[in-house]
């Protein structure tokens, strides 16, 4: 296998303008480089969970119930999950000026049709429109900083990363909030777009080409297979336990794991010609397997959970939804100063400590959410929120750069388009499981017993997050080398 970075046919090519990691700093180029595809990160993940408290205000509006409105959620997710494994061959054809470009464009105009969309299925079509630029960005940003950050600092770098990846989620249910309580649904969309255009006006003034462009194919049939694949599982989850729902739901859940076998077989095959569409020889590495699956685990209870407590705080507990916002917002916070500490940290002690503390405070909590109901106090479902972000950022940071870390370079962007692939697949798969068992035991036993029966679901995948934890190694990075 070529180890030649310029051509292998997914990798991120070879820095031209902005240098690649070597030593322990980085020019400033490099660091302008991250921190606009940073700021554009931000922007486009917050809109990824900005229309949670909104979802009771659409049901209403737009005449759907629970199980249609949170497809706005799951379809997102489940669009960047088809796109993301693709984005190895545009970030190889396409300079990183043109693919920012292309990713806040699609997002920019996914925005605009959002904000006029006439009923529900311009608003999901809307939606996903914007997760094509979203996903896009996400491995644009991972494989960017593996390129031209040192080894040594990359727990610091990942550490701001995840202010991104994990605040901003935490963020849209306070920012859509506060804008619900005083306008319609729409501003959601007229609010995020001016920032959307101002991030890419200036990705565009200041943005400086990471490598050249590369010939490469794109295997259609892999594309095609992703969408049956993801779509099939994440569709049969939504739909058991719904009303009515028949075998439609267990057959698209065989049919999504038959293509997603074919897949893997498929991508096997294309591997031994070095032109895979993700390349699995990134699971090759214990590290990056055991930091894979403590993700998938994590972004379940994430996504579950920022679905699920607007639902409870606004069903259960009568809160308005600029008060429903106020209450995620510390913990939302919490994480985000969180992240660069947690970086540090990581750099000196590895990853163990850490995330086998983030994954018991994880169990802790959605075990503590599980008990909630009518009576409960909310200061203390805000303490149970901030400990829930306490553990996940905890485990974030780790996972990432752990799992990263010992990838050699042409594996870089296929280690980040699996890594962000797994993520929006769990979280679409996480959002439907637990909405399904929120609707069906709320429509037999009443709003509270729903939301016991998802987050005990969500505390028993939670446990499988403290094996993982305790799995977990330095790699080459977190030692320094």
């Amino acid at each position: 296998m070529s180890t030649d970075v310029t051509s292998d046919a997914h990798n991120q090519p070879v820095p031209t303008q902005a240098g690649p990691a070597t030593g322990d700093k980085m020019s400033r180029e490099s660091v302008t480089v991250i921190v606009t595809l940073l700021v554009a990160t931000f922007v486009v993940i917050l809109n990824e969970t900005i229309m949670n408290v909104a979802l009771q205000r659409l049901m209403t509006d737009l005449h759907v119930d629970a199980p249609t409105v949170q497809w706005l959620a799951t379809g997102f997710m489940l669009t960047m999950a088809v796109v993301i494994p693709t984005t190895g061959f545009i970030l190889q054809r396409l300079t990183t000026r043109a693919a920012f470009l292309l990713a806040m464009g699609l997002f920019s105009g996914g925005t605009l049709l959002a904000a006029l969309a006439p009923g529900f299925a311009v608003l999901l079509l809307a939606r996903i429109v914007q997760a094509g630029g979203t996903a896009i960005m996400l491995p644009l940003l991972m494989t960017t900083i593996l390129t031209l950050v040192p080894l040594a600092r990359r727990g610091a770098v990942m550490g701001n990363v995840s202010i991104a990846i994990s605040v901003a989620p935490a963020l849209g249910p306070t920012v859509s909030g506060i804008i619900l309580d005083h306008f319609s649904w729409r501003f959601m969309f007229v609010f995020v777009l001016p920032v959307a255009l101002a991030a890419m006006a200036i990705g565009a003034r200041f943005l400086t080409n990471v490598g050249e462009r590369g010939k490469t194919t794109l295997d259609f049939a892999s594309v095609v297979l992703t969408v049956p694949a993801f779509g099939g599982l994440v569709y049969g989850l939504s739909q058991i336990g719904g009303a009515g729902a028949g075998v439609g739901p267990l057959v698209a859940l065989v049919v999504g794991i038959i293509c997603l076998a074919a897949f893997v077989l498929r991508q096997l095959k294309l591997q031994k010609s070095d032109a895979p569409l993700l390349d699995l020889r990134a699971f090759n590495f214990r590290m990056f397997t055991v930091s894979t699956l403590l993700m998938v685990v994590a972004m379940m209870a994430l996504f579950g959970g920022v679905i699920l407590l607007p639902l409870y705080l606004q069903n259960v507990l009568h809160l308005q939804p600029m008060e429903t916002g106020l209450a995620l917002l510390p913990g939302g916070l919490a994480m985000g100063l969180l992240g660069p500490v947690i970086g540090r940290l990581f750099d000196k002690v590895g990853p163990l400590p850490l995330t086998v503390s983030g994954s018991v405070l994880m169990v802790l909590s959605l075990w503590q959410f599980s008990t909630l109901n009518e009576a409960s106090q909310l200061w203390w479902v805000i303490t149970l929120h901030v400990v829930l972000s306490l553990g996940l950022a905890l485990l974030f940071t780790p996972a990432f750069t752990t799992g990263l870390n010992p990838l050699p370079p042409h594996l870089y962007s296929h280690g980040s388009a699996i890594m962000s692939t797994a993520q929006q697949v769990s979280g679409a798969a996480g959002t439907a499981l637990l909405v399904s068992i929120f609707a069906a035991v709320s429509a037999a036993s009443g709003l509270v017993a729903g939301m016991h029966a998802a987050f005990l679901t969500a505390t028993v995948i939670a446990i499988a997050a403290v094996v993982l934890s305790a799995m977990m190694r330095k790699t080459q990075g977190a030692a320094g080398h």
